[in-house]
């Protein structure tokens, strides 16, 4: 499922994660939440391993070489209505900071909301905390709409 990009970043390819991808993501996943505490490595290799085994979810990543310079994570979850179709959920969108306005993100979206529709999906989804008008846009020019209220609950910190 490799692809050569054709935007402003000609030199990057867009895959999905494999297994020895974990130490750039890791890298590149400090771009996106600065103030992560770092994960312990053996809980990292874990969780990663899960991810790649589990059905219908892909991290997709770009890549300059072995650098992981921007990734977003597609969720197809299975479904009882729409007639069984089902949806999909995009998370964790990042771009290394030092690479950002060159198309990269655009076209690891572009990737997961074609993904999505290969396997049937009626919707694809993205939350953002970001209230940068940019990133609204950037999001909107995706061909993403906010014609829908979303809500989240977090767990409690432990006391």
């Amino acid at each position: 499922m490799a692809q050569a990009a054709t935007d402003r970043a000609a030199d990057f390819v867009i895959r999905p994660a494999a297994a020895g991808d974990l130490p750039t993501l890791l890298a590149l996943y400090r771009h996106l939440n600065h103030d992560d505490p770092d994960m312990d490595s053996r809980l990292a290799e874990d969780r990663f391993a899960a991810i790649l085994a589990h059905p219908g979810m892909t991290i997709f990543v770009a890549l300059e070489g072995d650098l992981a310079i921007s990734s977003v994570t597609l969720v197809v979850i299975p479904n009882l209505t729409r007639r069984g179709a089902s949806y999909a959920l995009i998370e964790n969108v990042v771009t290394h900071a030092d690479r950002r306005q060159r198309g990269h993100a655009r076209a690891l979206i572009e990737t997961a909301v074609a993904t999505a529709w290969e396997q049937n999906c009626y919707k694809v989804m993205l939350l953002t905390g970001s209230k940068e008008p940019a990133t609204l846009r950037f999001y909107a020019n995706c061909g993403f709409s906010q014609d829908k209220t979303g809500f989240q609950i977090r767990r409690p910190a432990a006391g």
